[in-house]
């Protein structure tokens, strides 16, 4: 009975008369008690003895429920998964969508509650137990719930100037103001899920340590639950979820390399792969090799940049040769550049100034501001050849399969460069190396060191190095003392310099000193999250946030253990978007100007040349200039 309902009478009406003891037991006997009361069916609303109970208010309960679930988390995490909601907000390198700030605004939570917690687990371990008065825990209560109402929309104004200020050094156009609403509500509920799931296995493990406990003492129990638990996961996670993650966009992006394009025709110009002369047959060259084959500068286009200059006679203009071999239906790297070098050998290759050797990025893709520039600069005198390892974007052919690309990288090159080494030394083309993006990685998976770059070719240009390049890496960690991370001196630029200048890499010329050939040129943006994404940042600053600041990244971008991991990880992704412009993220362009006038560029090539150039690439820039696929 609750307290608002009536009081029973506690004496007999004043028409009854009074009865005697033994009636009266008499009388209880025989009638049932409240609590065996028959209750009328379908009448659960009534309480036994025939009363209907009264239920606390909506609002009463659910605040009841939100303080019970309350009651189970950290408080310590907390308040770190505050500070790092606050954290994700500042900038990183690439400007943001909502949806992107929500997912990492989520995950920083994640990651700061998961901290506090641990932290409070094992000052609890350890006996560092702090007991407060219930009085002081409802204050703190009370002074985090206020730091939150004020915190929270101090960082989502702070955040959008610092967007603001990020988009105008990038010279990108004004955006619509974020949902803050929708970020907030985002995030929460990815922390929330995370944190559940996380849950879930924990309980998952205390039940297998309770089915452990009586064969083993019970810490080695807990221990081994865990690390069961985990295994599990992990298999479950690699040889289900991600198995069919993996076999589903297989099937999207194969069916996608295998359409072709209506508005490209299939080249009739000999020179070219998928041509009615070549080995490879049209449909065979996927959905990038057909771009590339078909695309570029035409031969009036050509004539008329060679008519503007005098570095190549009009009349000397040729046809670029353009090869390139489709992946191979059996995986087989080897036999694929063996298609190329065919290729190669039918088209005469061998005659040509130039011949470059351009691994691809997981789709197959090749930079056309790379191969325009070239073919520009020559007047068609050179020839591309690249081939096809995966149909997949390149962060999918990483994940899945990290040793192919520098497998492909190494045999496509070996291949060409065993065909040139057989051609006369007088005669034979200049021989570089290329690669942009997972491109980039692949590439240099052909040579061991700075030493086997220059035995085994006459140059190279790598653009967009991802993080975890090792030739890359080790350059960038032993480079000269007093050089940033984002554009490294390495043994006084002697033969390897990095381009890092906003859509320009004229800077490879002001390190003082003699640059030998053969030399190597680097091409990178202080603002590109491919190269700038490692895993270590999750509880390591990097160098490159500890010096001064690259042309295009904020003073306000700061190093935060595990919140600047997922920024990057977010700048991964966006670096190459269609709204960035070129010369900076992960979008490349006019460097190909500097880069391959330090490389080959002919004897007479001047300063006013590349600048030429440089305005003609402006007006001829391809769409596809900003995906690295």
């Amino acid at each position: 009975m609750t307290p608002d309902a009536p009081r029973r009478s506690q004496t007999a009406p004043s028409s009854r008369t009074t009865t005697t003891t033994e009636d009266a037991s008499a009388s209880d006997a025989a009638a049932p008690s409240p609590a065996t009361a028959p209750v009328a069916p379908g009448r659960q609303d009534v309480a036994p003895g025939g009363e209907r109970p009264t239920r606390p208010p909506l609002r009463r309960r659910a605040w009841a429920w939100l303080q019970h679930y309350a009651r189970r988390f950290s408080t310590t995490g907390l308040v770190l998964a505050l500070l790092f909601f606050c954290y994700s907000l500042t900038p990183s390198l690439i400007p943001r969508a909502w949806y992107y700030q929500a997912l990492i605004t989520g995950m920083s939570m994640v990651g700061g509650y998961g901290i506090g917690a641990f932290v409070e687990w094992f000052a609890l371990k350890v006996g560092l137990r702090i007991r407060w008065s219930p009085r002081v825990s409802r204050i703190a209560w009370w002074v985090l719930g206020a730091a939150t109402i004020v915190l929270v929309p101090l960082f989502l104004v702070l955040g959008a100037r610092w967007q603001h200020e990020l988009r105008a050094l990038f010279g990108m156009p004004e955006q619509a103001p974020a949902n803050d609403v929708a970020v907030v509500f985002v995030a929460v509920l990815i922390a929330i899920g995370v944190l559940q799931l996380a849950r879930a296995l924990r309980r998952v493990a205390q039940w297998v340590s309770l089915l452990v406990d009586n064969i083993m003492p019970k810490p080695i129990a807990r221990f081994l639950s865990g690390v069961i638990v985990a295994v599990v996961v992990v298999l479950l996670f690699n040889g289900v979820i991600w198995a069919g993650v993996l076999h589903l966009l297989n099937n999207v992006y194969a069916s996608a390399n295998e359409q072709i394009d209506p508005a490209l025709d299939a080249p009739t110009s000999p020179e070219r792969s998928g041509s009615p002369e070549s080995g490879s047959s049209w449909a065979s060259l996927g959905a990038e090799g057909r771009r590339f084959v078909t695309l570029g500068p035409t031969q009036a286009e050509l004539t008329e940049f060679a008519a503007g200059g005098d570095v190549v006679d009009p009349a000397d203009v040729q046809v670029p040769i353009r090869v390139y071999a489709g992946l191979d239906p059996a995986g087989d790297l080897d036999a694929t550049a063996q298609r190329v070098v065919d290729e190669l050998d039918r088209t005469n290759a061998w005659d040509r100034s130039v011949l470059v050797v351009a691994t691809t990025t997981g789709t197959g893709w090749v930079d056309p501001g790379m191969s325009n520039s070239l073919e520009l600069m020559h007047g068609g005198d050179t020839a591309i050849a690249s081939m096809q390892y995966s149909y997949l974007p390149s962060w999918i052919s990483f994940v899945g399969d990290r040793s192919t690309p520098p497998d492909a990288g190494k045999a496509l090159y070996e291949a060409v460069y065993e065909a040139w080494s057989a051609q006369p030394e007088d005669t034979r083309p200049k021989l570089m190396a290329f690669g942009i993006s997972l491109g980039s990685f692949g590439a240099q998976g052909a040579f061991s060191g700075l030493q086997d770059m220059t035995t085994r070719t006459d140059g190279a240009m790598f653009v967009g190095t991802p993080n975890f390049t090792p030739n890359w890496t080790d350059f960038t960690a032993n480079r000269d003392p007093g050089s940033p991370e984002y554009s490294p001196v390495y043994e006084e630029g002697s033969q390897i310099r990095w381009g890092t200048e906003v859509s320009s890499a004229a800077n490879i010329w002001t390190v003082p000193g003699t640059w030998e050939t053969p030399r190597i040129v680097y091409v990178q943006h202080a603002s590109d999250g491919v190269t700038w994404w490692s895993p270590t940042t999750l509880w390591s600053e990097p160098d490159w946030m500890r010096e001064p600041r690259g042309p295009d990244v904020l003073d306000a971008v700061r190093w935060r253990p595990v919140v600047t991991f997922w920024q990057l990880t977010g700048d991964l992704f966006v670096a190459a978007a269609s709204d960035i412009p070129a010369g900076h993220g992960h979008v490349y362009y006019l460097e190909y100007a500097d880069g391959w006038s330090a490389l080959n560029a002919p004897d007479t090539w001047t300063d006013a040349d590349t600048a030429r150039l440089k305005e003609q690439m402006l007006t001829k820039q391809p769409a596809a200039s900003s995906s690295t696929g």
